[in-house]
């Protein structure tokens, strides 16, 4: 039972995870901006987390250590950081960071992080709630 409460919030807890790595590599990126031939690099987590629960639209039920997983297994969603090697820089040093690309996908990332914190936030003050009232 504790396991259905939980799983959204351990899914959202990697987000949070891929959130604060993103924002790393956005920082990296921003602080390279000038250094000739570096290839800006990315978070790639969200592909891979819709990868993990297209394929299946439903997840067994494991109750006993024996069993066979079946099912949506976003657990194996990995948090990836990807190098762009395109050659698509429109600066003669080769280097491909945008700085007002990269600006904006900070501020993005920022909202999704705080989203992530408020959201995980609220879960644990269900889950207090619903223990402290139990208590009575």
């Amino acid at each position: 039972m504790f396991d259905k409460l939980t799983s959204s919030l351990r899914l959202r807890e990697k987000a949070l995870d891929a959130a604060w790595i993103r924002n790393e590599v956005i920082a990296q990126n921003i602080a390279n901006v000038d250094t000739p031939g570096y290839k800006k690099s990315s978070v790639a987590f969200e592909e891979y987390l819709q990868g993990a629960s297209e394929k299946s639209g439903f997840k067994g039920n494991t109750t006993h250590s024996r069993h066979i997983p079946i099912g949506k297994n976003n657990e194996k969603a990995k948090i990836r950081i990807v190098k762009d090697h395109r050659e698509l820089s429109t600066r003669l040093d080769g280097n491909n960071v945008d700085i007002e690309a990269e600006m904006a996908e900070m501020a993005k990332n920022n909202i999704r992080y705080n989203t992530l914190v408020q959201s995980i936030s609220s879960s644990y003050q269900r889950l207090r709630t619903v223990i402290n009232e139990g208590r009575r």
